[in-house]
This record gives structure tokens, C-alpha cells and sequence, in this order.
């Protein structure tokens, strides 16, 4: 598997429109993080988790030429925006996409995106196989056995999706124990760090941290990453050695 961080920013991005803090000023590429996204290459299926609203410059970034699934976390806006942008593989490939999201995410998916679901269909509308997700069965995508489990965004249900020893999770604030038994035993782990400061949502760099330990995986990438975390070469002298902050463009294989 060879995993391509499209982006590690929160909802805002980095840097945040009109802010002149240092970090959002900072000439350091590491610095500056698109909308949470990951290109995902496994032996037999291309993927992505969640499509932002930087998806189409960041499969641009990437020269991606081929996809054939994107699983989706959760509905908020800077996970499902970048959707329609899968058009180009369907037309250039011939490929009609296969979509992987939880009822509650496929409601807003049909509510964002009313066009692509509507009876009367057009000419150039995005080409897609809706599934659905249940947290805690698992699926297959070709050879690729998907593990789904639950987190929680404050009071939203978020999808962590887990593929042979690589866990991806975004967006969490807290963990149950069930789905940790989905999490143990991975060697690497990808997780959201919002800042250092308290949050009613997400994860801080202390509790990622925390977290992480427990988990125990060879290395933990954080993503989801705000300005307020700090500069990336400042907070990465303090982490554990097999903690390391992910960046746009990085690219890790297993």
C-alpha cells in the first residue's frame, strides 16, 4: 500500500484567509495544508477518504490518474465538497465510481449533490455506485478488506476506516473501547490533532499524543491540522520519535 496525504488541514486550511500569524505567513511548504484528504494505492484499487473542497487541485498536485472508490467519514463540508469533482474518471476512464458512506452521510451527500440522485439525469452528471456503510461490519473493495468503526465528533458519529495494518481517523474527540479493539494492533496510525489548546471536538496535540501511545502503532502521522498548532518544525522537535506531524504531498508505503 502507498499512502499520499492530499491534505492535512482543518476546515479553514492553512494558511487562514486574512490571518498574519506566523504559521500562515510562514515560506515553509509544511505549513501550508489543504482541506483533510488521503490517495490511498492499494494492489488492486486506488482510493481516497473524503473529498474536500481542494479535491480537484489536489488530484492536480498529485497527477492521480486513475480512482476507484471514495469512502467517505463524515458530511461536513470539508470532507463531501470536492465530490463532483470525480467526473474526469468517469469520462476519461469509463469508470463509474463506487461511493462508501454511513445513511446518515449518503442523506447529505443527496442533499449537497441533489443533481447526481435526481430521476431526470443529464448529460456530464457524476457516475456513481452508492454503498453503504455499517461501522463495525466489514467490506470489501477488490482484494481490500475495509474495517469501519466509530468515533465521535462531539455528539456526530464519524467513520474511522481501518485496511490491513493502516488506521485513518479524523475528526475525533473521543473513542469507545469497541472500537479500539478495531484500532489495536496497527502499524500505522493516521490522526487528527487540532491545535494545543483545549477543543470541544477534536483531539489536541496531548490527547493525539495520548492516544497514539496507547494505540502503540510503529509510527502515527497527525493530521488535521490548524494554524493554532503551531509551525511544523517547531512542534515536530517535541514529539516522540515515532509520532510525526503528516504534511501535504507526503507520501508513506507499508
Amino acid at each position: 500500500m502507498k499512502a499520499t496525504f492530499l491534505g492535512t488541514g482543518t476546515s479553514q486550511g492553512v494558511p487562514v484567509i486574512a490571518c498574519n500569524c506566523e504559521v500562515c505567513q510562514s515560506t515553509d511548504r509544511r505549513n501550508n495544508r489543504l482541506r483533510t484528504s488521503i490517495l490511498l494505492e492499494l494492489s488492486d484499487k486506488t482510493i481516497v477518504i473524503d473529498s474536500g473542497p481542494d479535491f480537484r487541485y489536489q488530484l492536480l498536485r498529485e497527477k492521480v490518474k486513475d480512482l476507484d472508490a471514495v469512502l467517505f467519514t463524515h458530511e461536513h463540508k470539508d470532507h463531501i465538497a470536492g465530490l463532483d469533482d470525480i467526473r474526469p474518471f468517469n469520462y476519461l476512464l469509463h469508470k463509474v465510481i463506487d461511493v462508501y458512506a454511513t445513511e446518515r452521510v449518503q442523506t447529505a451527500l443527496k442533499r449537497e449533490f441533489y443533481y447526481i440522485f435526481a430521476e431526470t439525469k443529464y448529460h456530464g452528471l457524476p457516475q456513481i455506485n452508492l454503498h453503504s456503510v455499517n461501522n463495525g461490519e466489514d467490506f470489501k473493495i477488490g482484494n481490500n478488506t475495509i474495517t469501519p468503526f466509530e468515533v465521535m465528533h462531539h455528539l456526530l458519529p464519524v467513520t474511522g476506516y481501518r485496511i490491513g495494518d493502516f488506521t485513518y481517523i479524523t475528526d475525533a474527540k473521543t473513542i469507545s473501547d469497541a472500537s479500539f479493539e478495531k484500532i489495536a494492533g496497527t502499524k500505522i496510525l493516521v490522526l487528527n490533532a487540532l491545535q494545543k489548546e483545549a477543543h470541544i471536538s477534536h483531539f489536541t496535540l496531548k490527547e493525539a499524543i495520548e492516544f497514539a501511545k496507547r494505540v502503540g502503532a510503529e509510527t502515527t502521522y497527525l493530521t488535521h491540522i490548524s494554524h493554532n498548532l503551531g509551525l511544523h518544525d517547531v512542534v515536530e522537535q517535541d514529539l516522540p520519535a515515532n509520532i510525526r506531524l503528516a504534511y501535504d504531498g507526503l507520501k508513506i508505503e507499508l
